[in-house]
């Protein structure tokens, strides 16, 4: 059985070698500035279908035979892994079924259907996208491209970590720590696995919404937990997992901590984003951004790599927040 490595993370660069973008990795003197050290941000909203998930997506996708593509691939995913599933279907010549929450942001569901997927509505509160998505792979015969726990997709995740060193050791950029949003952990296991690899001393820091905080209770409790009920979704949509993924967990446990943000605190690296940076930047993509703006991991004579995961945001919401309308 494959098992995701750092080696996995090499050969998963060379399959998306010429497809996937190598998202620039920028930095904002006036954001320096004003946190008092250096702020190397890794641009994946640039990447294609507006998120790193396509690096995951394309890694497992490019690899099934004629005999899988004709049968077609099923996935779940909130918005982001959906998107990406759709965009390298397409490409592969295979068709898509993305199972999605009925509330997930019309963007990323216009986005699905514009690459050629196939939207199937569920109610994430009372209903199982796994066990949605296991039914229609069966009943189909479809290859089920799951968002986190799958190793090709977490070693495709980690060529942006790869990316990071690389880019980083190009401007003479020493970095003293990563920061990376968690969700079911596949982006952060494998940068963790690329980060042991090449760069070892360098601490890898989760970031979690603050009512999804399951993988900082995993890592305290040394098993995989949930978070408590929930009254209210957050705007980090794309973060809202259950638990971590049963793959990605023992590899997140190097993470040196996890730290979580309030919506209040990702509206504001929203905003700052995009007045400072002029970038669009999900919610769920702007946790690290916001972690070190509101200080819950210091900033000052380090330098700090982000990732700025997806930029698919609802128009809506995203004009509420710049204009300062967004009440969480």
């Amino acid at each position: 059985m494959h098992t995701a490595s750092f080696e996995g993370v090499r050969d998963a660069a060379r399959q998306l070698s010429g497809v996937a973008v190598r998202t620039p990795l920028v930095e904002s003197p006036a954001l320096n500035d004003r946190l008092g050290g250096r702020v190397l941000l890794k641009c994946e909203t640039l990447q294609h279908a507006g998120a790193f998930k396509f690096r995951g997506a394309w890694n497992r996708i490019s690899r099934l035979t004629a005999e899988e593509l004709a049968r077609g691939v099923v996935a779940y995913s909130s918005g982001n892994h959906a998107q990406a599933v759709a965009a390298a279907a397409r490409r592969m010549g295979t068709s898509a079924i993305i199972v999605m929450p009925a509330d997930s942001p019309r963007v990323k569901v216009e986005g699905v259907i514009a690459f050629g997927g196939e939207v199937r509505s569920y109610d994430r509160y009372r209903e199982s996208r796994e066990a949605i998505g296991e039914e229609i792979a069966r009943t189909r015969g479809s290859v089920l491209v799951r968002p986190f726990d799958d190793p090709f997709v977490i070693e495709g995740q980690g060529t942006t970590g790869l990316e990071i060193v690389e880019q980083a050791a190009e401007i003479g950029a020493g970095i003293d720590q990563l920061l990376c949003g968690a969700s079911g952990g596949g982006l952060i296991a494998g940068i963790n696995l690329t980060m042991a690899a090449l760069a070892p001393d360098v601490p890898v820091i989760g970031v979690e919404p603050a009512a999804y905080d399951d993988t900082r209770r995993s890592l305290a409790a040394g098993a995989r937990m949930t978070h408590p009920p929930v009254d209210k979704p957050s705007i980090c949509d794309a973060l809202m997992t259950d638990r971590p993924g049963e793959l990605t967990f023992p590899i997140n446990r190097r993470l040196r901590e996890v730290v979580t943000v309030s919506d209040a605190e990702v509206a504001e690296a929203v905003r700052v984003a995009f007045r400072t940076l002029k970038l669009v930047v999900e919610p769920g993509g702007a946790v690290s951004l916001a972690a070190l703006l509101a200080g819950k991991v210091e900033a000052r004579d380090r330098t700090s790599a982000i990732v700025l995961s997806g930029g698919n945001v609802d128009p809506g919401l995203f004009a509420d927040i710049i204009q300062e309308r967004f009440v969480p």
